[in-house]
């Protein structure tokens, strides 16, 4: 482990990542090209469940289907952040394109979790009930299942490319699938419990301190290691 960190701190040194001794250069290529179609592609997806859920929201007053639109609309902003963190051929291993992606990412998060949390706040200060029927299943199920399956393949993709920007946009849409479950599940729940009307604002703020905590914390890591490596533009 330690020679591992070695030669890890070694190579950051250089401005690489990791990823820049595990793969051949075709290698590489290959990989980022499959980023920039799962990109694409996860963008498409999500402004659709977007939409769907800014709807489900509006007309059934859903605090969770607000927080899964915006978190779908997250989705949709980190995946053109790893569009551009990948468009650069050369840069695939660049650890400053890298760390400038993750920073933007980092305040991208604490924005919208802001959002998320005042919307559910305000509903659960309003005592605001849910309206369950079929369309909110449907929105939810498909959203909830849709999102895991991009935040697989975000996570398989960032683990052989040792991109956090990747692993964190895979981390997005994972908390996008799991707020797609918990529309379903908090309705589920006060359709046959109303005494627990709060449950759908409360798996709100619950999300909204997740993704708060989650931006914080890339900041914290990233913008320390885009001062150091800002001399390492030679792949821009």
């Amino acid at each position: 482990m330690d020679q591992e960190m070695k030669i890890t701190d070694s190579i950051e040194d250089k401005g690489l990542l990791e990823s820049s001794v595990r793969l051949k250069p075709h290698e590489a290529q290959s990989y980022r090209k499959k980023v920039l179609w799962v990109s694409w592609f996860s963008i498409v997806i999500t402004i659709i469940l977007a939409v769907a859920a800014f709807t489900v929201s509006i007309m059934r007053h859903s605090a969770s289907a607000f927080g899964f639109a915006f978190d779908a609309t997250l989705d949709v902003l980190s995946s053109i952040i790893v569009l551009w963190r990948y468009s650069n051929a050369a840069a695939v291993h660049s650890a400053h394109r890298e760390y400038i992606a993750c920073v933007i990412l980092g305040v991208v998060f604490i924005l919208s979790s802001l959002c998320i949390l005042g919307k559910s706040i305000h509903d659960l200060a309003t005592r605001l009930l849910p309206e369950v029927d079929d369309f909110l299943f449907s929105v939810s199920i498909i959203s909830g299942l849709v999102c895991v399956v991009l935040a697989v393949m975000k996570f398989m993709l960032g683990k052989v490319l040792t991109s956090r920007a990747l692993l964190t946009d895979g981390f997005n849409s994972l908390v996008g699938g799991v707020m797609g479950f918990s529309i379903l599940i908090s309705a589920e729940v006060f359709k046959h419990e109303p005494m627990v009307w709060y449950l759908d604002g409360t798996v709100g703020v619950l999300i909204g301190l997740v993704i708060l905590a989650y931006g914080v914390k890339l900041l914290v890591d990233m913008v320390p290691r885009v001062l150091q490596t800002r001399n390492y533009e030679r792949f821009e």
